[in-house]
């Protein structure tokens, strides 16, 4: 009988959590941030503040991770704690709207690029776009270390192509940028508390990503180990070159230009550099592609699990018989995320949801730390999360601010996607009853 392979190396998965994170999201919204923050410190300590908070939610999940070394990651631990139809709405979530939007919004992001460096292709950007959803797919269908392989060369570009943004402006930029910032009006002003809390979702959305690593568990070498290790490691990396690069933008563009800014990074490196607009093209082209092709690797893992559990189509737990991976569930992925494409074309809206709905499965995972500490005592914990129960309740808190702040500043967003997650439940109940 076939089964997945565990192929996966620390290294790979390492290069996965970086290669999820870092896409479009350090590229556009500083521009955002600064628009609501004005201080130079204030902007910094949100960065820092949400490097904390995704790193509090990588500890928090990899006691989970250790615990439970199966393919599904997130899915897994909610079926553990909650039960089924929790499990399901996630998994649900995910392939609706989650994955397969996020690898349509990123195909578009990656065509549009890909148009400004060669003009000649404007025309058929709509073509690039579902050649890449097949691209990357195919990529994925063949063995896993085959796509681990192409996913860290492509994590490694894109990190060569930020650190060069941040040592041209740390090293050709000024300090004298930051002074003289204060206070300045802007469209999206707001003052105290409200301001930093919308920052934060800028923040928060360019730090996810970083729990991919757990949907691979069951293809990871020693995965008690490793998953942990992986989102620990990877989080702390991203962390340190969101800040390095914020501060760069900061020493080439003063933060009331940064504000109004449409492309901050083509902008902040054309101050010092004649080709900086092309040049981020192609750093954003590349960043898109491999976001794309993490997310078409991580994602079927949530199908297949859910297959496997008879609480989705039985097809998408066919493996395939050479390559040993989630064929169906990759191809289905994929199929979908065309059909976005051409339905909807552009996903920036359904992004702002797909965050939200993200976050709320977020918080009830962390809970799940705290639940079987006391349901679960006896559990056998190759890493347990540290300073806890501190770091899963400042995680938890946070999540809450976060989805709250969601419900009442973007309800109409915040609602479409608590629809979509109760378009789920039928579907539940069918594949409940075709198991029985």
């Amino acid at each position: 009988m076939n089964s997945l392979k565990k192929e996966l190396s620390l290294l790979g998965l390492i290069m996965i959590v970086i290669g999820s994170v870092l896409g479009s999201g350090i590229f556009l919204t500083p521009s955002q941030i600064a628009g609501h923050l004005s201080s130079p410190g204030v902007i910094i300590l949100a960065w820092c503040l949400g490097g904390i908070l995704t790193l509090c939610g990588a500890l928090s999940f990899g006691e989970l991770g250790a615990m439970f070394p199966k393919t599904g990651g997130v899915y897994v631990y909610l079926k553990e704690a909650y039960g089924d139809f929790l499990a399901f709405l996630y998994g649900w979530a995910y392939f609706t709207v989650i994955m397969s939007g996020t690898v349509a919004a990123l195909s578009i992001a990656f065509s549009s690029y890909l148009a400004y460096i060669f003009p000649a292709i404007s025309g058929v950007k709509p073509y690039i776009s579902i050649l890449l959803v097949v691209i990357v797919s195919i990529i994925n269908i063949f063995r896993v270390k085959i796509a681990e392989i192409f996913t860290s060369a492509f994590s490694i570009l894109k990190l060569a192509g930020i650190v060069v943004v941040i040592i041209v402006g740390l090293f050709l930029g000024s300090i004298t940028t930051l002074s003289g910032e204060g206070s300045f009006p802007t469209e999206n002003s707001q003052s105290g508390i409200n301001a930093f809390g919308l920052a934060m979702i800028g923040v928060l959305w360019s730090f996810g990503g970083w729990h991919h690593a757990t949907f691979l568990s069951g293809e990871a070498r020693n995965p008690n180990r490793t998953i942990p290790l992986a989102m620990i490691t990877g989080t702390i990396i991203v962390i340190f070159i969101y800040i390095l690069a914020n501060l760069s933008y900061m020493f080439l563009m003063p933060i009331s230009q940064i504000a109004v800014s449409e492309s901050i990074a083509a902008e902040a490196l054309a101050t010092v550099l004649n080709s900086g607009g092309l040049f981020i093209a192609v750093i954003i082209a590349i960043s898109t592609f491999g976001t794309a092709l993490a997310g078409t690797l991580t994602g079927p893992r949530i199908y297949f699990a859910m297959a496997e559990d008879g609480l989705f189509f039985k097809g998408l737990s066919r493996i395939h018989p050479v390559y040993n991976t989630p064929v169906n569930a990759i191809l289905t992925q994929g199929a979908w995320a065309i059909i976005i494409l051409l339905m909807w074309g552009s996903f920036e809206a359904v992004i702002t949801y797909v965050v939200f709905i993200d976050w709320i499965f977020f918080l009830l995972t962390a809970g799940i730390v705290i639940l079987f500490r006391y349901t679960r005592r006896d559990a056998v914990r190759p890493f347990k999360t540290p300073f806890y129960p501190f770091t899963p309740v400042l995680f938890i808190l946070t999540s809450a601010l976060f989805i709250l702040n969601t419900l009442i500043y973007n309800p109409l967003n915040a609602g479409a996607g608590l629809g979509l997650l109760l378009l789920g439940s039928p579907f539940y109940f069918y594949f409940r009853h075709k198991k029985k």
